[in-house]
């Protein structure tokens, strides 16, 4: 069964931008914690760090050193398991008891990251991470899976490639004569 390009394009690519999306959400996220710990870029509203309060002094380290290890790709599951920990006690802390709706309590982006890392948690790091590197050899050397591999997982890929199937190899239905479908229509 031949797979349409596109297909074949996410497969073969989707590991590789899962390594992307992973690297620039750490890199967001060490920011903050840079922010935090060495007020650099600087905030006009910054804290100065110290090392025995919550925010920023556990906070700005949890960001720094989360986001510098999701960046590489090192430890990816435990660390984002954390960061989604994180992220959700930042929400209900500092965000939630200003307003229930995110949109007003500002706390959208601590939502989205919490998401994000249940998702890498999930995911993985992808090809390009340092966990890949960790992983034994015969792990490593494994291309990423074949179509056999990845359909039963996404069953309404599985359905459009039947149907599909199904639709090319079924014979065309014979036309009728235009004389015989002017004899069917309804008199006005």
């Amino acid at each position: 069964m031949e797979l349409p390009d596109f297909m074949r394009f996410r497969i073969a690519w989707q590991s590789s931008m899962l390594s992307v999306m992973r690297m620039m959400i750490g890199l967001l996220f060490m920011e903050h914690g840079l922010a935090k710990v060495f007020d650099f870029p600087h905030q006009p509203n910054h804290v100065p760090f110290v090392l025995h309060g919550l925010n920023p002094g556990a906070q700005g380290l949890i960001e720094l050193v989360g986001g510098f290890l999701l960046l590489l790709g090192l430890f990816t599951r435990p660390v984002a398991f954390i960061l989604a920990g994180d992220m959700a006690v930042a929400y209900f802390m500092a965000h939630a008891p200003k307003s229930f709706f995110p949109l007003l309590n500002g706390g959208e982006l601590a939502i989205v990251y919490c998401f994000v890392f249940l998702y890498f948690w999930l995911a993985g790091a992808g090809a390009w991470s340092l966990d890949r590197l960790r992983a034994p050899a015969t792990e490593r050397a494994s291309a990423p899976p074949l179509w056999p591999a990845v359909a039963p997982a996404e069953s309404w890929m599985v359905a459009r490639v039947r149907v599909r199937a199904a639709r090319e190899s079924a014979p065309l239905p014979e036309r009728a004569p235009v004389a015989a479908v002017e004899d069917i229509r309804p008199s006005r």
